[in-house]
């Protein structure tokens, strides 16, 4: 697997199941629910930092191993204040 990465979840469409993240190294990438880690409902926020790894899909580059970076994830459950 290729060297871990930082970045911004740009938007994710939870209907859909996907979306995309600002990599701070510069360019977007595309994230699919399955391959963001984590029990339940997995699910990104706009504005959310993240780490992750990136593979060449079908279409191009995209996120795997995907995790929050910040202690208000979806897994929390509860605001953070």
């Amino acid at each position: 697997m290729s060297e871990r990465e930082t970045g911004t979840v740009k938007w994710f469409n939870e209907a859909k199941g996907y979306g995309f993240i600002s990599r701070e190294s510069g360019g977007d990438v595309f994230v699919h629910y399955s391959d963001i880690q984590g029990s339940g409902f997995r699910t990104l926020r706009e504005g959310q930092r993240v780490e992750f790894s990136v593979q060449q899909g079908e279409k191009g580059p995209k996120a795997v191993d995907v995790r929050a970076l910040d202690s208000s994830s979806s897994e929390s459950g509860g605001a953070h204040w």
